[in-house]
């Protein structure tokens, strides 16, 4: 059922981008005055449809992808030489023609996410924070580098008092790549060397760092009864102020400090009501759940709960909106310029199985994520058609920049030599990211 949900989720999710990428082809050739003699959604045989005046509109075999067919498109036709061709209008009105289906999937992923933010606007509240460091992984390239948990990160490479979002963005696509890090620590400024090593199916940069999760008992952790933290006083609510004489901003330093003590009383200062409680605890030895470990018995947050939920004004909500595309056109970009010059794994792209697997586990998440998929994929779909590729919309409008400079229609014979090169490489590029995805489903 999960497999059928997940073939569903991606018919419609796809189907949709394809529609709204063939529907501004489809409007800007009907506005010239060009005969549109198929719209169809999918490739190969026909399976329905109807006609309404010269165009076909219909749905085909193989959903993954799309196209209109208008006359006289094809150069290798023998034309009729009708003004109402698509090689009969002014190589403007083509651009325009052209660049219309990804524009339309650029406009639709900026339109998405403004519906989205201007009633539901998630973010987990520490991705806009400081990079205060809670935890540092043992033998990461962080522990390395010699950060340490109290460290904030001030600077990583040329970006500038970093936020975790643009942190992580930074280091995902630095794997390999040693990247001067500024730290302030005790009111100290230190400066750290740390290369991010790649990691997992997709290969992408890693640091080893984890957020600060604030040292404060909420509502939502679990003070085991019995156990020496309720023995000794401790309530939801209390913010640990000092442990062991130590300054406590965070959870993970009161763990470490546990730890420390290996089994001794833990001298503890929290702030309960305004005021300073000090209490003495004795940890004991248990499991953790992820190995034995001394124990005061209290669950231990691990990362950030806080989600921030809000509801932004139309105009900031389409300014979020557009500066999240900008970003992600912005890391696209640079993500494929680092695959092409070896600087980062192509691994990190995805395929129809991954894309699969995405819009399954988005669909379980709920309709937010969901409709930030749908926008994320719309707008890959606008760029990936962008991109200078032969048969691909990219392709035509190069040709046609080329044609313009030329003052002169490039030679039949050119064209389909261009065509088959453009259909060779999305073979092969079709066929890497199969198996692309096929190696991380069974070896991730």
């Amino acid at each position: 059922m999960n497999f059928v949900t997940s073939i569903l989720v991606v018919v419609v999710v796809l189907g949709l981008m394809i529609l709204i990428h063939e529907l501004g082809h489809f409007l800007a050739a009907k506005f010239f005055g060009v005969r549109v003699l198929t719209f169809s959604i999918g490739f190969g045989k026909r399976l329905f449809g109807f006609k309404r005046g010269d165009t076909d509109y219909r749905v085909s075999v193989l959903p993954l992808g799309g196209y209109v067919k208008m006359a006289g498109d094809d150069p290798s036709e023998v034309r009729e030489g009708e003004p109402d061709e698509f090689l009969m209008k002014p190589r403007w009105q083509r651009f325009i023609i052209a660049i219309m289906g990804p524009a339309m999937n650029i406009v639709m992923a900026v339109l998405l996410l403004t519906g989205l933010y201007r009633f539901h606007f998630p973010k987990p509240a520490f991705m806009e924070q400081p990079v205060l460091v809670g935890d540092v992984a043992p033998n990461s390239p962080a522990a390395k580098a010699g950060i340490q948990p109290g460290d904030t990160i001030v600077r990583l490479g040329d970006l500038k008092n970093p936020n975790w979002e643009t942190f992580r963005m930074r280091v995902a696509t630095r794997a390999g790549e040693a990247l001067p890090v500024e730290v302030i620590r005790d009111g100290q400024t230190i400066n750290l060397t740390m290369t991010p090593k790649a990691a997992g199916s997709d290969q992408i940069g890693e640091s080893g760092l984890a957020p600060c999760v604030p040292g404060q008992i909420t509502p939502d952790d679990q003070i085991a009864a019995g156990k020496p933290a309720d023995k000794a006083g401790l309530r939801s609510g209390d913010k640990f102020v000092s442990v062991n004489g130590q300054a406590i901003s965070c959870w993970q330093q009161v763990i470490t400090q546990i730890q420390a003590r290996e089994g001794k009383p833990v001298d503890m200062t929290v702030l309960r009501d305004g005021k300073d409680v000090k209490l003495s605890i004795t940890p004991y030895w248990g499991d953790s759940g992820n190995g034995n470990r001394w124990l005061i018995g209290i669950s231990f947050p691990t990362t950030p709960s806080d989600v921030v939920v809000r509801q932004l004004p139309l105009a900031e909500a389409f300014k979020t909106a557009l500066d999240d595309n900008v970003r992600n056109c912005v890391l696209t970009f640079e993500v494929l310029g680092r695959i092409l010059t070896r600087r980062m794994s192509p691994k990190s792209l995805s395929g129809p199985i991954g894309i699969i697997q995405i819009s399954e586990r988005a669909y379980r998440e709920g309709v937010p994520n969901l409709l930030m998929l749908v926008s994320f994929i719309s707008l890959q779909l606008g760029i990936f058609n962008l991109l200078p590729i032969p048969i691909l919309d990219g392709g035509m409008i190069l040709m046609l920049l080329v044609e313009s400079v030329m003052r002169r229609d490039l030679s039949l014979a050119v064209k389909e030599r261009f065509a088959q090169v453009g259909i060779a490489f999305l073979l092969l590029l079709a066929v890497f990211v199969t198996y692309n995805d096929i190696k991380k489903t069974l070896w991730p």
